[in-house]
């Protein structure tokens, strides 16, 4: 079911960072903040769970980003009063693209995502913190993200729980309700957001996933969802793609021969 009780799930989320620093060693943690409604959920978690002293929030935007995603962030910095840093990845991402043959939008964007997690755990050594991972269950069984980049972090307090869950978690947080609203984007290129990449909204293919994943039910019994078995197969064809990203590195095992 993709229904939560909303207070437990912060509380085992916050005792569960809370653990997982104790066992680590560490008292900080630094956050990718995009404005975005997941990294917003982190941010809130994070500060309450180790303290908002012990929280660096860091926005790194590139030459086309949304300024009123920029202006969001600060908002939440703001609201939490946490620590925050700004770092330019522009001149960074144009010099290494700029070395190399005929860059996509989609190539430019995942630069940016490996220039980003580059940062974070650069001041992660700086700052002695652990990096916090924003991606969702959805985005991971989609293979929405990119390796090394916004998939790679130290510890994901999100990656369990399907974005419509996160949208339940973020008004329970009492985050900005027009930052609930906005639609989702990765904000790699201009006028991006992952519904038009995906071909159907985040409630259609969380449906579907926690049907057959979680409920453990078959495409028939999918179907009485109200969906067609076309746009189910869409949604696990698109799974079933990306499943690589949760299995790499490949790793020969020598015993086996």
């Amino acid at each position: 079911m993709l229904s939560i009780n909303e207070e437990r799930t912060v509380e085992r989320i916050q005792e569960w960072i809370q653990k997982v620093f104790r066992k680590s060693g560490f008292s900080k943690a630094v956050l990718g903040l995009s404005g975005g409604i997941d990294s917003a959920v982190v941010a809130y978690l994070a500060a309450e769970a180790l303290g908002k002293d012990n929280l660096t929030c860091v926005k790194m935007p590139y030459k086309t980003s949304s300024k009123n995603s920029s202006a969001d962030a600060d908002r939440i910095i703001e609201l939490l009063g946490i620590k925050s840093r700004t770092v330019e990845i522009t001149a960074a991402v144009d010099t290494l693209s700029a070395s190399l043959n005929n860059v996509s939008p989609a190539r430019l964007g995942n630069i940016m995502a490996r220039a980003r997690m580059t940062v974070l755990f650069d001041l992660s050594a700086e700052l002695e913190a652990l990096v916090l991972g924003t991606s969702n269950k959805t985005e991971r069984l989609l293979g929405y993200g990119t390796l090394h980049g916004d998939l790679a972090s130290i510890l994901n307090p999100l990656g369990d729980l399907y974005k419509t869950q996160v949208w339940a978690l973020a008004r329970y947080l009492k985050i900005p309700e027009d930052i609930i609203n906005k639609a989702p984007s990765a904000d790699l290129i201009e006028g991006q957001t992952d519904e038009k990449d995906f071909g159907f909204t985040y409630k259609q293919a969380d449906e579907v996933l926690d049907s057959i994943i979680d409920e453990k039910k078959s495409r028939l019994d999918t179907v009485n969802l109200g969906y067609t078995m076309d746009h189910i197969e869409e949604v696990l064809n698109r799974m079933e793609q990306n499943k690589y990203k949760a299995e790499v590195p490949y790793i020969f095992e020598l015993r086996v021969f």
